[in-house]
């Protein structure tokens, strides 16, 4: 049986307001998806961006060196390439380079057959109000709940 691996990026839905998400593939090699079958990776600083030839690749991603992988181990923060559909790709790309808006992965997880998947998400940034907007929105929902909680 094997265990669930769900490695979020709690940070990016407060820096970021989400517009569109997309599931996509990552080609990996062999320690790579040792290492992130161990949990052992993160996403947090992470960003998307595209090549000349219009291929996505995850840049700041890292997953760390796989413990028993001598001499064919991978980089930690090396570019590892997104599989998508062309259509997305090209949609992706017009709304990056003409709106000015940021591709940032939100989760890895791992399928039901084995398979590492990235959510992504096109975004666009926050100003620092809108964070502290969210911030009294979250401690309004935390306040109604001990209030609810103290009368039932």
């Amino acid at each position: 049986m094997q265990k669930k691996i769900n490695i979020q990026n709690k940070k990016a839905r407060f820096e970021y307001e989400i517009l569109d998400k997309y599931t996509a593939g990552i080609q990996l090699t062999g320690t790579e998806i040792k290492s992130i079958r161990e949990s052992k990776a993160r996403i947090t600083e992470s960003f998307c961006e595209f090549n000349e030839q219009g291929e996505l690749f995850v840049i700041n991603m890292f997953i760390e060196e796989y413990l028993y992988g001598h001499a064919y181990n991978h980089k930690p923060k090396s570019e590892r390439k997104l599989l998508l559909n062309k259509q997305e790709l090209k949609k992706l790309e017009k709304e990056v380079q003409n709106v000015g808006l940021t591709i940032i992965p939100l989760r890895l997880f791992l399928t039901d057959n084995g398979w590492a998947k990235l959510d992504i998400a096109l975004c666009k940034g926050k100003k620092n109000y809108d964070k502290r907007e969210a911030i009294k929105d979250r401690d309004n929902k935390k306040a109604l709940a001990r209030i609810k909680k103290d009368f039932n």
